[in-house]
């Protein structure tokens, strides 16, 4: 463990500042579609039969929404069916929507403000070593930008989330786990003369640790961006090519 970090070091560098020289060992929110909004599916651990069920909740298929499965802490702890996936980061995301922990299937859909012309950027590497380097940043268009940085500070989430295709390891939908988050926030800063009329970019860069029983060829990056109300003004989400 004492090699990872500069190894992750170099990663999370090329991600940021260099990211076609990773062309061919990155993964990255380039060239797709910006999401029209958040689909997030939550399921309680102690459903064993939610996770298998035909009926699941989707989105249309022509949707341009980011599909999410929390599956969220059950009363029967690490004895429920599905604590294995369980993240408890889908307590707190709950609490935020203002819902509780569901006893089956719970959805709720929040849309990503179209009118916010921002440039929202997901990266990430090679797992190496139980871990991934992943990126996120943030560019707003020059015309809405005072708009946008009087509603700082930004919050930022950065997921690590897990497909299951379909008619695998027991479902008969696509599965998208989340399988851990990072979020943070970008606060107002001082600009400079001479930066002014340039477009500010806010920018993060970390390693993430690959839970146990997740498989790194399964795995891409989810990422939004909210303003001081609560409102999405950008989402993405990686895609290996």
């Amino acid at each position: 463990m004492k090699n990872i970090a500069p190894t992750l070091a170099s990663l999370l560098l090329t991600l940021v500042h260099a990211p076609q020289a990773l062309a061919q060992a990155s993964c990255s929110s380039d060239g797709t579609p910006k999401p029209v909004a958040l689909f997030e599916r939550f399921i309680s651990a102690d459903c064993a039969a939610c996770w298998g069920d035909a009926a699941t909740p989707a989105p249309s298929t022509n949707s341009s929404a980011v599909v999410l499965d929390w599956i969220v802490p059950g009363t029967a702890g690490d004895d429920a069916p599905l604590s294995a996936a369980a993240s408890t980061d889908a307590l707190p995301r709950l609490q935020a929507l203002g819902r509780k922990p569901p006893t089956s299937t719970d959805v709720h859909i929040t849309s990503v403000d179209g009118a916010a012309s921002g440039r929202l950027r997901v990266a990430h590497g090679v797992a190496f070593n139980d871990y991934v380097g992943t990126g996120i940043s943030f560019t707003p268009s020059p015309a809405p930008m005072q708009r946008q940085e009087a509603a700082a500070p930004l919050a930022f989430h950065l997921l690590l989330v897990e497909t299951i295709p379909a008619g695998t390891d027991g479902t008969v939908v696509p599965r998208h786990i989340v399988r851990s988050q990072f979020e943070g926030s970008w606060p107002q800063a001082q600009r400079s003369e001479r930066d002014k009329g340039r477009p500010r970019v806010w920018m993060e860069t970390r390693p993430m640790r690959i839970p146990d029983g997740a498989q790194a060829e399964r795995l891409h990056l989810v990422g939004w961006v909210q303003d001081a109300s609560g409102r999405i003004v950008a989402a993405a989400q990686s895609v290996c090519r």
